[in-house]
């Protein structure tokens, strides 16, 4: 297996939001390229795209944000927040690729890239029945805390501590 996780490009826009629109289609949360690119405006540290066989294959779009709140879906990003919460806003594979543990990969990037930045937590709504992979994953659900009606009626707001064992993949320079 041929696998890279970078940092996002220029070029690499058209084909991210390409796999978010087929993502998130039959759920009607994709959010478009504009509102993709104000998230990793906000923390281009810890937003990665996947190369699998030398194709853009999937991404992470994470940032800064305080606990138990998320971002508005359909509005940009307009602050950037000091917190040790890193929240992980959006995870895609492409479909073909799924249950390969690529997935995992980018989950485990991101931690170690969150342990390496000095974050203490890493926060997530789960949504379309995600809540078990995440679960999978040492996060827990925390069902008081208030989640906008635009993620959907069975999002859920997750998070976990972020552990220092994990090294994060290879990068490119």
């Amino acid at each position: 297996m041929n696998d890279l996780i970078r940092g996002i490009t220029e070029a690499d826009w058209p084909r991210l939001a390409a796999l978010e629109s087929e993502a998130y289609a039959d759920l009607s949360l994709a959010e478009g390229e504009d509102l993709l690119r104000s998230r990793a405006r906000a923390s281009a540290g810890t937003c990665f795209v996947l190369e699998h066989d030398g194709l853009l294959a999937g991404y992470v779009l994470a940032l800064p944000y305080p606990r138990f709140r998320c971002p508005a879906l359909g509005s940009p990003e307009q602050a950037v927040h000091d917190t040790a919460n890193l929240h992980l806003h959006d995870i895609v594979v492409s479909a073909p690729l799924r249950r390969r543990g690529l997935g995992t990969r980018l989950v485990r990037h991101l931690t170690a890239t969150a342990a390496a930045r000095g974050f203490t937590t890493l926060s997530l709504v789960a949504v379309g029945d995600k809540e078990p992979f995440w679960r999978a994953h040492g996060y827990r659900a925390h069902p008081s805390a208030t989640v906008p009606p635009e993620y959907g009626r069975d999002a859920v707001y997750m998070s976990a501590p972020v552990t220092t064992s994990v090294r994060p993949d290879r990068e490119a320079v």
